[in-house]
């Protein structure tokens, strides 16, 4: 109960601050620097801090109450960069070219629908939702996390550079490029795979090994690792009953 009170009480301040991002008027130059290209580089001291709770104490209950102040004080610190910049963003012209504004219109469409559908899959597989607002109750290996353990992050990374294409802002991808990933990558590679090592352990661990960080890699349905290893089980099973064609 005690838990569930200090993560709505932290969800409510992280919105409360992310208003406050987003109203804030950007005309002085010290708001535009400290807010969108110096707030995400939080990430980086974040994660530090929350690793060495973790070693500290490496169990679940330590993970679950350290994950709340990691997360929310990762979503405030991005949030104060990212909802301020793509204001700005959002405002500015988009493509005149009409073969590329076609082309980069569809990519913004299908790497916001990837999005929404590795939240959709971390929900229904892993039970959970972005952040510490619900913590997956268990690991989520199969579909779009049977190609890559981060394909959220991934395609979140995609949109957000698609739409600086689509504004023709160069000054957009270079933010992402030196403000935003290289801390979000951080934070997956010294925080995350070692909260879900304590929290899920071997599972994690086999998991891990046999499915890339980011980048993902196309596997065929009946290699183990394309989907989960409870539906390669059946599907083995099922090959073992099928006649031998090649045997008179």
């Amino acid at each position: 109960m005690i838990i569930t009170l200090v993560k709505l009480a932290g969800l409510a301040v992280t919105i409360a601050c992310w208003l406050w991002a987003l109203n804030l008027g950007l005309s002085e130059t010290w708001n535009a620097v400290l807010l969108i290209w110096c707030a995400p580089l939080l990430s980086f001291p974040i994660s530090v801090i929350g690793r060495r709770a973790l070693d500290a104490q490496p169990s679940k209950r330590r993970a679950e109450w350290t994950d709340i102040f990691v997360h929310y004080t990762l979503g405030v610190a991005l949030g104060a960069g990212l909802f301020p910049a793509f204001r700005l963003l959002l405002s500015r012209p988009t493509l005149t070219i009409p073969v590329a504004r076609q082309a980069v219109w569809a990519l913004v469409m299908v790497t916001g629908a990837g999005t929404v559908l590795t939240v959709a899959n971390l929900a229904m597989r892993g039970l959970g939702a972005p952040f510490a607002v619900k913590l997956s109750s268990r690991l989520a290996t199969d579909y779009l996390y049977a190609w890559t353990r981060n394909p959220m992050i991934l395609c979140t990374f995609a949109w957000f550079l698609s739409l600086a294409l689509w504004h023709a802002s160069p000054g957009a991808v270079l933010w992402l490029g030196v403000s935003v990933f290289p801390g979000w990558i951080f934070f997956l590679k010294r925080y995350e795979e070692r909260e879900l090592e304590i929290r899920f352990g071997s599972s994690y661990a086999s998991y891990q090994a046999r499915t890339p960080f980011l980048w993902p890699t196309f596997r065929t349905p009946f290699q183990p690792g394309r989907f989960s290893s409870e539906w390669y089980r059946r599907v083995s099973r099922l090959d073992l009953r099928l006649p031998n064609r090649g045997r008179s």
